[in-house]
């Protein structure tokens, strides 16, 4: 099994703190501690999530927080800043086609390394720069 941790963008960190941290801040300032606890809570889970975020190459399977994916069934990959929602905390991803129709955008911080384990599985991977 080889792991790769996402790539974090140092602006979505900022954003996430000022959206989060200024309804903390009123919250204490105004003795509305409820608040404060609720946006903690939540600006936790999010931090929690992101440090947990790993794309992980477990045989001939892609593991990406508990989906599956076959890398015999990758067909392309390409580069791509799609602000698509995604399992991803960078703007700078990746897009993988496989199946018929079916595409995930990730962003691995080794991304170079990534792509050359997966074509070790599956050579036939279009790699689009």
């Amino acid at each position: 099994m080889k792991s790769f941790k996402s790539k974090v963008d140092w602006w979505l960190v900022v954003l996430l703190v000022l959206v989060f941290g200024y309804p903390i801040y009123d919250g204490i300032v105004s003795k509305t501690y409820g608040l404060s606890i609720v946006f903690s809570g939540i600006l936790i889970v999010i931090f929690y999530l992101a440090r947990t975020l790993e794309y992980r190459i477990e045989g001939e399977l892609l593991s990406v927080w508990g989906s599956k994916i076959e890398i015999k069934s990758i067909k392309k990959i390409y580069r791509t800043n799609i602000i698509l929602s995604a399992p991803a905390l960078s703007l700078d991803r990746i897009g993988i086609v496989y199946n018929k129709y079916d595409e995930l955008f990730i962003s691995p911080k080794n991304r170079k390394e990534f792509i050359e384990e997966l074509k070790k599985i599956n050579d036939r991977i279009e790699v689009v720069e």
